[in-house]
């Protein structure tokens, strides 16, 4: 049974809560009252129009930043196969520091810009980008980035995530975390993007889509006890409709934040899959370059809570050269 989507399990869940008068206003379940979708069987790739398979992973490799993002989701059906005329996306990059983008901190603007287009020729009726930036305000790493230009001249909308924009929610299927502190505005939203960029950690060896998702979570300092199963746990609840990982450069040492360029190497890929448990082990393992995408503790946390699959020789990879 293929499982339901983001959007319909909270359509589902509000729907069932109307009687007990706990549905929010912006169309999820209350705080500290609200149900994501569990552990549960990954959905086959869809059928294409010749009667075939999509592949289940999307990779690009080209120096043109834009071509291959658009390429590596058009490989998967494209956007409207995730995003539909009138929904709401909220897309999650990686801009915890105001690095410019040669130094590989922060998710490459070009990559960002790229989907947001696409999602707006999608008919998306809203595409807000948000990030929680550890070391400076928002502005400043929305600008040093070069995050917030390139969205602006895509069409999306920076939002500064506010104070009061926090609520608890319910973690149902956490193995260690049974609620937590969300952002509303993902929570609610119908469809969300997770785009992060590979890099070193010394918390969890790498960050990539599940370590990203940090990014929507209060008191992240209190996900350090165990960071791994905390961080499956938010994905449990937070499951990303889409992961597309930027790989066009990687940070290999002094990661989160780094701030040398010889600790950068250019790769020029981008990576997509409905899947975020795929996304990063193949990031994991044929870009950054580690034996076994379980190295990554978080990685292996996810997979061992049915969030996806880890062994890519059981998904159909598709590979683009431009």
């Amino acid at each position: 049974m293929k499982p339901l989507s983001r959007a319909e399990f909270l359509r589902m869940m509000g729907a069932a809560s109307l009687g007990a008068g706990a549905l929010a206003a912006q169309g999820a379940l209350e705080p500290d009252g609200a149900f994501g979708a569990g552990p549960a069987e990954q959905a086959e790739p869809a059928a294409d129009a010749l009667g075939g398979a999509l592949p289940y992973l999307t990779v690009a490799h080209g120096k043109n930043v834009a071509a291959i993002t658009r390429k590596a989701i058009a490989g998967l059906g494209g956007m409207s196969r995730f995003v539909k005329p009138g929904q709401t996306v909220v897309i999650k990059p990686n801009i915890c520091t105001a690095r410019a983008p040669q130094y590989a901190a922060t998710t490459n603007p070009t990559v960002v810009a790229a989907l947001v287009s696409l999602c707006l020729a999608a008919k998306a009726r809203s595409v807000h980008v948000m990030d929680y930036p550890i070391n400076t305000s928002p502005a400043g790493a929305y600008q040093g980035s070069g995050i917030a230009a390139a969205v602006a001249g895509a069409g999306g909308k920076m939002v500064t995530m506010s104070p009061t924009g926090w609520a608890t929610y319910k973690i149902p299927h956490g193995r260690w975390l049974h609620s937590w502190q969300f952002y509303r505005e993902a929570i609610a939203a119908d469809v969300l993007i997770d785009v992060p960029i590979v890099k070193q950690h010394g918390s969890s060896v790498l960050t990539i889509g599940g370590k990203n998702l940090m990014g929507l979570i209060e008191n992240r300092g209190g996900l350090h006890a165990d960071l791994s199963q905390g961080i499956a746990d938010i994905a449990s609840l937070l499951r990303p409709d889409l992961t597309v990982v930027d790989a066009v450069r990687i940070l290999t040492s002094n990661g989160p934040t780094g701030g040398s360029l010889a600790d950068v190497r250019i790769k020029n890929i981008v990576l997509a899959s409905h899947d975020i448990v795929a996304a990063d082990a193949y990031a994991a393992t044929r870009v950054y370059g580690l034996k076994k995408a379980a190295s990554v503790p978080y990685i292996a946390s996810m997979a061992k809570m049915g969030l996806g699959r880890i062994d890519l020789t059981k998904v159909k990879i598709a590979h683009f050269n431009l």
